[in-house]
């Protein structure tokens, strides 16, 4: 992206929400005339309301425009996250958009957990977990909630269907950091 990112939020939060509203039956426009969006880009749409979480999914690889990418994952986040019911039509004012804009992924290189945990950077990697066919990430907000290396890779186990004390030489781990815009 050649444009500075600084007020990509400006124009991509409207989108989403513009996208999340149409999703629902309520026409709602947003300009989406950036040329930047027609770059590749990976992102991830998260909701809240009264600063719980209401809904997230994302893109781990960008795979097609940044345009499509947040009103993919907005109307997913709203309407398809497993965690959730849909979102109704009367929760939309009370729910807050934010985007997560992801780096490439970087692999990490260890021998063993302790050189995976002393590599990870609380405040400013997310991670992805992979071993075999289970696989998980977390955004680097989560090291809000969860700020010990250990404790954050136990969670990132366990949602990727593993038990917190799982170890293997198989595993891949993978770092990325975000720019992101709330409402």
């Amino acid at each position: 992206m050649q444009t500075s990112s600084s007020s990509y939020g400006k124009t991509l939060i409207p989108i989403a929400r513009a996208a999340i509203s149409c999703a629902l039956g309520i026409p709602e426009m947003a300009d989406e005339s950036a040329s930047w969006l027609s770059e590749q880009g990976a992102c991830f749409v998260t909701l809240t309301q009264h600063g719980e979480l209401r809904g997230c999914i994302g893109s781990l690889q960008a795979h097609r425009s940044l345009l499509d990418d947040v009103k993919n994952n907005a109307v997913s986040a709203a309407l398809r996250d497993p965690r959730f019911k849909p979102l109704s039509v009367g929760e939309l004012a009370i729910t807050r958009i934010e985007i997560s804009l992801l780096s490439a992924a970087q692999a990490i290189k260890f021998e063993n957990e302790a050189e995976a945990l002393a590599q990870l950077r609380p405040n400013v990697d997310g991670v992805i977990f992979q071993c075999g066919s289970y696989r998980s990430t977390f955004l680097p907000q989560v090291w809000e909630q969860i700020s010990q290396p250990n404790q954050f890779m136990a969670h990132l186990k366990n949602k990727a269907g593993l038990p917190a004390g799982f170890w293997a030489p198989e595993i891949m781990l993978s770092r990325y950091t975000v720019e992101k815009w709330k409402e």
